[in-house]
């Protein structure tokens, strides 16, 4: 079963009226068993400033089929190899701590709605540049939109 690092764009997402029919559906497969949502503990702080209906999204998600990742010191040294390498700005910290909190959990897939500063092609290319540089796997990073299950 996928594992899916799903970002805090993904949750608002089901708000948005430009995302919210992917971020749904996503949102459904987690429900029902068909994908294992992976949440880090940067997501779950950014959803604590959110209004109620969003946070409550994640409560909708069964136990079995999320898991909750907690920051670690090796995912502190590859963020901030992100930064070093210049593959964002320093504005940018979270956005390079999802990726490699997502590289090193070997996540099957990160998803975000976040187009600027991680589902870029560009960006795909500098992050995964960096994670072969020291070490770390490819990480697969795309919308909701091109990993449901279209059935």
């Amino acid at each position: 079963m996928d594992k899916i690092y799903i970002d805090t764009s993904v949750i608002g997402g089901c708000f948005d009226e430009e995302f919210e029919e992917w971020s749904i559906k996503l949102i459904n497969e987690f429900i029902m068993g068909r994908k294992i949502a992976i949440i880090s503990e940067i997501t779950l702080k950014e959803l604590e400033e959110a209004p109620k209906k969003v946070r409550d999204i994640i409560q909708k998600i069964p136990e079995k089929s999320k898991e909750i990742i907690l920051l670690s010191d090796e995912a502190i040294e590859l963020s901030n190899k992100y930064l070093m390498e210049k593959v964002v700005s320093k504005n940018h910290l979270i956005d390079t701590r999802h990726i490699a909190l997502a590289t090193l959990n070997k996540v099957d897939i990160l998803v975000s709605w976040n187009f600027k500063h991680i589902v870029n092609l560009n960006r795909i290319r500098k992050y995964n540049s960096v994670n072969l540089k020291y070490g770390y796997p490819l990480l697969e990073i795309r919308t909701p939109r091109e990993i449901l299950d279209e059935k």
